[in-house]
Formats: structure tokens, sequence, C-alpha cells
């Protein structure tokens, strides 16, 4: 997952980071900033890594990253009217946890947030870093969970969804998320080969789906592992 700069400054503490993006203008709603203040993304990031509260995305290894600190903060306040107590979230392409933590602590335990990898590794990884943060008690309770799929396919068991965001570049919308997304919910997810848009796609309660254009961004592709590993 890569996203287009908006701020170049960094900062060693996660509580700066918050601050920065506020500063820019990134985060705007007081719930984004609580979550990003309380899930510390230096325990979502390889160890020992000193760019871990730069704002810039990071090699994670198996060729995917994590999003830089102003996309996970775009994506979280384009889906924050969504991620109310009791809802439902799906965080496809969920590599370290970072992001599927946050929505979990947003919904709370009455809810449901969902993170669907298919690095097994990546799976591992995220479990361990989520039972170190904020977050954890929701692991045990087993309102936040992590599988190992594909993430193209959602995660049908758990649905229909409140919110969902892909991490990764889809070359379209893949139907079995539109169909996973409940009526009222949105989607977040970035659509397109060379150049790319994060779209967000609304359905009424009718079951009606609009998509617009939020802004320009340059993801990873969302395929199959073994495409991911060989690309």
């Amino acid at each position: 997952m890569e996203g287009r700069l908006w701020s170049s400054g960094s900062s060693d503490k996660n509580i700066s980071l918050v601050s920065q993006l506020q500063r820019h203008g990134i985060i705007r709603k007081s719930r984004v900033a609580d979550v990003m203040s309380t899930i510390d993304r230096g325990l979502f990031v390889p160890a020992g890594s000193a760019e871990a509260y730069y704002d810039s995305p990071m090699s994670i290894g198996f060729n995917a990253t994590i999003s830089a600190p102003h996309m996970h903060a775009a994506c979280l306040e384009l889906l924050e009217g969504n991620l109310r107590p009791g809802t439902r979230a799906l965080d496809v392409g969920s590599g370290t946890g970072y992001l599927t933590a946050c929505f979990a602590l947003m919904v709370g335990p009455q809810g449901k947030a969902v993170g669907v990898e298919h690095i097994p590794e990546l799976v591992s990884f995220s479990i361990e870093n989520i039972k170190k943060s904020a977050a954890a008690p929701l692991l045990n309770d087993g309102s936040l969970s992590i599988h190992n799929t594909d993430g193209r396919e959602g995660w049908a068991e758990l649905a229909p969804y409140d919110a969902i965001h892909v991490g990764a570049a889809a070359p379209e919308i893949p139907q079995a998320l539109i169909d996973q997304l409940k009526p009222g919910g949105r989607m977040v997810i970035p659509v397109g080969t060379v150049f790319q848009e994060l779209k967000v796609v609304d359905k009424s309660l009718d079951g009606s789906v609009s998509v617009r254009d939020e802004l320009s961004v340059r993801y990873v592709p969302l395929t199959s592992k073994a495409a991911q590993l060989n690309g």
C-alpha cells in the first residue's frame, strides 16, 4: 500500500505524529485522532525500524507495505461515520494489523473488526502486533479477528459490513465486496493499474450503489498470493 505524501515531516513519537497530521488538516475528526493516538504505529512495523513514525509507506516484506500515516488517517476520516460502536468493519489486505486494530477500538466489543490477509506470515505477525497494542482485549474476546484468505473474496461469514477498507489497488471493484457491504455502508478502495483513484463506494438503504473519486493514490496491486510473491 502506498499513498501520495501529503506531508514530509516525521516524528519520533506516535502522539507527535498524530498532532502533525492534525496540523496539516489530514485528521479533522476527534475519534480519528483518538484512535490513532491510542494504537501506536511503532508496534505495527518491522522491529527496530527508525522510520516507524515517518509519514511515508514502509516495506513489511512479501512485496507488501504498510501505508503512510496520512493515508490511514484519510481512510479513517472517510469511514468514521460507519465505525460506530456495535458496527462491523472489514479490512482487506490487513498486513501488519494496524488499521484493523484501529477499527476494533472504534466499533468496540459489541462490534466486529475483521482483517483478511493472504500471506500467512503477515497474519501471524499482525496477531502478535495486536497482542502488544491497546486492541489486545478485543482480540482476546473475539470481536477482532484476522483470517488467512484471499481478500478479493472478503469474509462472508461475518457480512454484511458497515465499513470496508481495501489496502491494495484492484483493477475494478470486486463484486464480492460490494455484496458484503451493508445497505447504508461505505467502502474505500483504490482502483486502477498505472493510474489509481481512491474511490468511495456508498450503498444506499435500497441497495443501490454510488461511487466517487476521492484522491489520486499509488498502492500495490490487489492480486493473488502467487502474483504478489513473484511480483
